[in-house]
């Protein structure tokens, strides 16, 4: 039987840059849809409205969660001498 190899890295994203982009993406949907679209059913509208909402959750989400994990976590909490991950 083979030894298992160690798991990898975890790779460096810019997250926070990524939600922005497709934020964006969905605020010039929307515009167009208002401009040229125009449409009689507000359903696509809506759509666009969701994912604006969406993508300002995640970036407050992402912020969050990299502060979170940049600070030290005291080892009397943890028990474990390590930083969390």
């Amino acid at each position: 039987m083979s030894e298992r190899r160690p798991d990898p890295k975890p790779l460096r994203t810019r997250d926070t840059l990524t939600i922005l982009v497709g934020t964006a993406l969905w605020a010039i949907a929307l515009v167009v849809v208002l401009l040229v679209v125009r449409p009689a059913d507000p359903r696509p509208v809506w759509v666009c409205v969701a994912g604006i909402g969406l993508g300002v959750f995640g970036v407050l989400y992402i912020r969050r969660r990299d502060a979170r994990l940049r600070e030290p976590v005291p080892a009397a909490e943890t028990g474990d001498p390590e930083p969390r991950r």
